[in-house]
């Protein structure tokens, strides 16, 4: 993952702590036994320059896993793990001498009982590492105390997220009410193929990405000293709006994470359901250069869907034949008063609207009441900016006439159902260096 916070201030603190290394005025001393796929690996080292509440600077280091501690004198203060090694290992042991035993029955075990052995063994397995899990605890920014397994929901999180430095640094300053400033982590130890001792590296995709947005509110794509992109999840709302329950948006949880952001940093806006890339602006300079591109449409957009049903039975008129994979739609539509915010087709007074787009293939979607049902992924690339644009163009009969799933305005949206679009390339000019840059990110279905 791109690095969350600037890392300068931060990496500044950790070449001293390395040059103690070097010299052994500071010693990394083994507390507890490693896991047996860490045993004679590298850590990572990790400092969290902070403020506290009177601006004072406050300095954090920590050590990835929990089976090492720092001894010797250093600048700053070294958190321990968010959940100790000893608490781990009493979450393990009920399960502990009988994964043993079934690990040895299997190395000598008939073809025709190592898949039972096997099945048992991952069942053991699963429950150990859910009551591991269940003892991660983790501060956020907005005051919150979040659960790995809630962060995750149903999907089991590798072994050890939770014990790299960022989530350990980020823990600790949220519980002491210090706020982020910069943060950086190094690896020490024998080179690997993909580590060098004493270069910095971001946090890890594997598990750090799993829980940093959580804590932070923002998954971050990309940051420097004049933008910021963000992968949006649906639900939150793109900018704030009135009243004091729509104030949790992308915009003041950038204002919340990097206080120093202009006033107003939007430039664009995803519709509360959508998710997706967006990007916003540090400085005035960038924030001008940005507005002035998506307004001439120098800003290239895409985005996937999921159609509710098969494109090739679809009843609208753009609906193509079963040979055509590819298109494009012009429809004019408007604000329909009545039924604000929705839009409507308005041939006489509507503003135009250019879609292209392409059949990705299709899917089988499970729907709240637990049926599966047949979806058109689908890519659409539009070329203008219009509310709401590509789902009218879906489900308006002049359009595809299928909507989107999870559409609560111009579809169906089942209990604990998502808008099923999502902005997945964004690419525009950098507003300091000139050059064209892309970004792209996946959707979750």
């Amino acid at each position: 993952m791109f690095p969350p916070l600037p890392t300068k201030r931060a990496h500044l603190y950790l070449k001293k702590i390395f040059e103690r290394l070097q010299d052994g005025s500071l010693v990394l001393k083994q507390v507890s036994l490693p896991s047996e796929e860490r045993d004679g690996h590298g850590v990572m080292i990790g400092c969290l320059v902070c403020a506290d509440t009177e601006g004072n600077k406050i300095i954090l280091n920590a050590v990835s896993g929990n089976s090492l501690v720092v001894e010797g004198e250093s600048e700053g203060i070294w958190v321990p793990p968010i959940v100790s090694a000893k608490l781990i290992a009493r979450a393990l042991l009920p399960n502990d001498k009988r994964i043993h035993e079934l690990t040895a029955k299997l190395k000598s075990a008939p073809e025709n009982a190592r898949r039972r052995i096997a099945a048992e063994r991952e069942i053991l397995t699963t429950e150990s590492l859910r009551k591991v899990h269940e003892l991660y605890r983790f501060h956020c920014i907005d005051g919150n105390v979040r659960h790995l397994s809630d962060i995750c929901k149903t999907k089991l999180p590798p072994t050890g997220t939770g014990d790299c430095c960022a989530p350990k640094l980020l823990d600790y300053a949220f519980s002491h009410s210090l706020f982020p400033v910069s943060m950086d982590e190094m690896y020490w130890g024998k080179p690997t193929q993909s580590k060098e001792s004493g270069t910095s590296y971001p946090p890890c995709d594997e598990r750090c990405a799993l829980v940093l947005p959580s804590m932070l509110g923002l998954e971050i794509v990309y940051r420097d000293d004049a933008i910021l992109v963000v992968n949006k999840p649906s639900g939150l709302l793109s900018v704030p709006g009135r009243g004091p329950e729509k104030q949790d948006c992308i915009v003041n949880r950038m204002k919340r994470l990097f206080p120093k952001t202009i006033p107003y940093p939007s430039v664009h806006r995803l519709d509360m359901e959508t998710s997706g890339l967006m990007v916003l602006a540090f400085t005035q300079d960038a924030q001008r250069s940005l507005s002035m591109q998506f307004e001439k449409g120098d800003v290239h957009k895409r985005y996937i869907a999921l159609l509710d049903g098969s494109l090739e039975n679809a009843p609208g008129r753009y609906a193509p034949l079963p040979s055509v994979g590819e298109g494009r739609m012009e429809l004019k539509f408007s604000l329909d008063w009545p039924n604000r915010p929705k839009r409507v087709y308005d041939e006489t007074n509507g503003k135009l609207g250019i879609t292209e787009w392409k059949k990705i293939g299709y899917n089988w979607y499970r729907g709240t009441d637990g049926k599966n049902r047949k979806v058109t992924r689908i890519l659409f690339i539009p070329h203008t900016g219009r509310t709401h644009q590509l789902r009218v163009a879906s489900s308006d009969m002049h359009g595809f006439g299928l909507p989107i799933v999870g559409d609560s305005l111009y579809g169906t949206c089942g209990a604990g159902e998502r808008l099923m679009l999502h902005a997945s390339y964004l690419s525009f000019i950098h507003p300091v260096t000139g050059e064209r840059i892309a970004f792209e990110c996946e959707p979750d279905f």
